[in-house]
């Protein structure tokens, strides 16, 4: 084994989940992010990678201090050690730090752990606090039990891909590991249940988020759609399936999306595009007739739209409180003032820039101590 000491960042106030540790086993995206989660909001991480490391070291480029931004994306706040699981030598090894453990996270493939005798059964019955967290693909049993998974094929059996793209086009994978990403929210998500249910019965649990699931998880409104009417989701693109114009436009300067709501805010964007007679035309007077009657519309709107300043628009419009916002890329989301307000870029000595939590605490905020294990 070899355990890699990290400088750290000035000591901070200890977070939500101080003296809580965690033992995560896991690699590649959803079972780091997990860890992550707990880690930057007060829990100790000790991450164990296999000797060869995480995969996700190599994904790249770009790479970092001789590592690929991906893995860095996914493992800040914790510390790092190398253990060789498949020797028994590495096995008792991390017994041993299993005895003062509360989590242990980890997403190897079913049937791993219990051939080296560190199952859950195992496990519970010599460490009976301990919150057993698994990322799955498809859950340990079932017609799909046990298959490895991975975020784009998730999407695309869940269904995802079939809502995503534009009209009349081939189905399309989300631009981002959603997937993944949601199914690590739900691991920490179940990983705080089950402490808060051992706070109470002083037992640990077995918890499982597998990416199937989560991915299911996500189709909304399109599963309820199907489960209202029994028609089959179709790609509308930017356009929602339900309401109208919830949609991208066009101006005269940038394009923006409007995400309209409500007859009030119809209303008000019809006012603000000097034809308060659009806001009550018998057509869009309702939520249903405008997504009814959305070419119609469309075909108005973009009309209305090309005559102003998209960036002066959109000010205009959040000031009526019409929710609408310009199409931005990343370099320009993340360098918006807003974003540095809310605390959304963190840095740490030694170069590091993450994307900080979005969960905000009042008394004990996210705190960002450790940049990713060398």
């Amino acid at each position: 084994m070899e355990a890699t000491n990290t400088a750290a960042a000035p000591a901070a106030s200890p977070g939500a989940l101080a003296g809580i540790r965690v033992i995560d086993l896991s690699r590649v995206l959803g079972g780091p992010y997990c860890g992550q989660i707990l880690g930057d909001h007060g829990a100790d991480v000790l991450k164990i990678e296999p000797p060869q490391g995480d995969e996700t070291r190599t994904w790249g480029p770009p790479f970092e201090h001789g590592v690929a931004s991906y893995y860095r994306g996914l493992n800040r706040n914790k510390r790092g050690m190398r253990l060789d699981l498949t020797t028994p030598e590495g096995r008792a090894t991390l017994l041993g730090l299993l005895e003062g453990a509360d989590v242990l996270l980890e997403n190897f493939k079913t049937g791993t752990l219990e051939k080296w005798g560190l199952g859950y059964d195992a496990l519970a019955a010599r460490f009976p606090g301990l919150v057993h967290c698994r990322v799955s693909g498809y859950g340990a049993d079932g017609p799909l039990g046990g298959l490895p998974g991975y975020d784009a094929a998730i999407q695309a059996q869940s269904g995802l891909m079939s809502v995503n793209g534009e009209t009349g086009a081939p189905p399309l994978r989300v631009g981002l590991p959603v997937v993944d990403m949601v199914t690590g929210l739900n691991a920490a998500l179940g990983v705080l249940l089950a402490l808060q249910e051992r706070s109470r019965s002083g037992r640990g649990q077995f918890v499982e988020a597998a990416l199937y699931d989560s991915g299911l998880s996500l189709l909304h409104p399109h599963a309820p759609n199907w489960f209202g009417d029994g028609r089959v989701p179709a790609r509308t693109g930017n356009a929602h399936p339900n309401i109208y114009p919830y949609d991208a436009f066009p101006t005269g300067t940038v394009p923006l999306f409007l995400a309209v709501g409500n007859d009030r805010q119809f209303r008000q964007l019809c006012d603000a595009l000097g034809d308060p007679a659009l806001g009550t035309d018998a057509r869009f007077a309702g939520a249903g007739d405008r997504s009814v009657n959305r070419a119609a519309l469309r075909e108005r709107l973009v009309a209305l739209l090309a005559t102003h300043d998209g960036e002066a628009l959109v000010a205009q419009l959040n000031a009526r409180g019409v929710p609408c916002g310009p199409i931005l890329d990343v370099p320009q989301a993340l360098n918006h003032p807003h974003t540095a307000h809310r605390g959304m870029v963190v840095s740490l000595p030694g170069g590091y820039r993450g994307l900080g939590s979005p969960i905000k605490l009042g008394r004990t905020p996210a705190t960002y101590r450790l940049p990713p294990p060398d």
